[in-house]
């Protein structure tokens, strides 16, 4: 059974194959992986089909329809999760750092997803794929903290209606490098695809790329870095960690967005998902986890902390 996807054109002169690669609504897909949609026809507006080249007009209605997911050959794997919260819609999961979040290329097993399909016994929402049961957002391999992961596709449309409207409450902490002159600030500038580097997101000219707003607060100033606490308000992929090398300050310890010397006993970018904040689908209520960092986190900023005194 196919799966139709309604989607807006935000600005005009849009591309088509860029305003989808990427879209949350469509798992995230590829750019290569919207372009076959493309191609196969699946992608129209009023009915009729596009072409990956399209420039769209603000406004503009898309329909996507995706194919029948493929049967899931994910193999389920006894790894232990820290699980915050359970019930029969959703989990609220504390991911390690170093955990890749779904299978990818090079990322088979070991992953998250391979734990939660053994945890739960394949009841998970098929809404987000076959390789990414159950996962309604994502945090990088390297970054930590708490992540939302919906049972049913009933659990993962109401969460993902959330994200789409900018209400899911998500704060992270994060040592980014020098001193923020602000208290308090917020990033406004649009997050893309690298125009060279197609591994990496970069920050990209209105129209060209999509809307991406982090606020951030500094919650500490140290020696040649800041703690901070940051909302985000959309969420592209990467988006912290380019919107803070944009300003000038990248994370401690990201080796893609920061300095060529990276910190090595970091082990990867310092940046941790402490508060995760929702209205539950099926109750209506609203709740809210916290999750203090992880040792490596906590440790790094009682060395910097030392080095004021």
């Amino acid at each position: 059974m196919e799966r139709v996807v309604e989607l807006t054109a935000e600005a005009g002169g849009q591309r088509l194959d860029k305003l989808l690669a990427g879209e949350p609504s469509l798992a995230g897909m590829s750019r290569s992986a919207v372009q076959g949609l493309i191609a196969e026809g699946r992608v129209t507006s009023e009915g009729k089909p596009l072409s990956k080249s399209a420039k769209l007009a603000v406004g503009q209605r898309i329909t996507v329809a995706l194919p029948s997911p493929k049967e899931l050959d994910v193999v389920p794997e006894d790894i232990p999760l820290d699980i915050v919260y359970e019930d029969q819609d959703l989990l609220v999961v504390n991911k390690p750092k170093g955990m890749v979040v779904h299978p990818a290329p090079g990322n088979g097993s070991g992953t998250l997803v391979n734990a939660l399909l053994f945890h739960c016994s394949g009841s998970l929402s098929g809404i987000n794929g076959v390789l990414r049961p159950g996962i309604v957002h994502r945090i990088d391999k390297d970054t930590s903290g708490l992540l939302l992961v919906a049972k049913n596709d009933f659990a993962h449309q109401g969460l993902a209606a959330q994200i789409q409207a900018h209400s899911l409450k998500r704060e992270y902490q994060a040592v980014v490098y020098g001193n923020l002159r602000e208290d308090t600030g917020k990033v406004d500038a649009p997050i893309g695809r690298h125009p060279i580097d197609r591994k990496k997101m970069a920050v990209l000219q209105k129209g060209a790329a999509r809307e991406a707003i982090t606020h951030f607060f500094v919650e500490e100033r140290l020696r040649g870095f800041t703690y901070l606490r940051l909302r985000l308000e959309t969420g592209r992929t990467h988006q912290i960690r380019v919107h803070m090398a944009y300003l000038g300050h990248p994370v401690a310890g990201d080796p893609v967005y920061g300095p060529k010397k990276v910190i090595t006993q970091l082990r990867g970018q310092c940046l941790h998902a402490g508060l995760l904040g929702f209205v539950h689908p099926r109750t209506g209520a609203y709740r809210e986890f916290t999750q203090e960092p992880p040792p490596c986190f906590l440790n790094f900023l009682e060395k910097l902390r030392k080095e004021v005194v």
